[in-house]
């Protein structure tokens, strides 16, 4: 009987042992899950605040270069005015003042299509 008993409390002792290693475990996993929650969370924010922000700003920046198209008032990089009177490939050819001296940029040195006239020495060019 007392053998049986021995038995007894040893497999009880070794199911409470698995118990202890389980909750162990378990609580491994939340101790590990709360360590890792703020760089997560950083990791959102920067994603909202930062990445989301400039993707659509790029994606906004490339459909305006697509479209660009003969006659546009551009202002490049540089602060040039000019209209686009040529377009090949990645090269505009833009004319600048009042005596229409043309210029070639890049495509990419497009900063934006003005939608208003550009007034200069009291005079409008459009």
């Amino acid at each position: 009987m007392n053998n049986l008993l021995n038995l007894l409390a040893d497999a009880t002792a070794t199911a409470g042992a698995e118990a202890a290693a389980e909750m162990s475990t378990g609580a491994m996993i939340i101790y590990y899950a709360v360590q890792f929650l703020p760089m997560i969370l950083i990791f959102v924010i920067f994603y909202f605040m930062l990445i989301r922000p400039q993707r659509k700003k790029d994606k906004e920046a490339k459909q305006m270069l697509e479209n660009l198209k003969v006659g546009d008032r551009i202002c490049t990089i540089g602060g040039i005015y000019g209209t686009i009177v040529r377009i090949k490939d990645q090269v505009l050819t833009i004319e600048v003042g009042e005596q229409k001296t043309q210029m070639m940029i890049a495509r990419w040195a497009v900063r934006n299509v003005e939608q208003l006239s550009v007034t200069n020495d009291a005079e409008t060019l459009i």
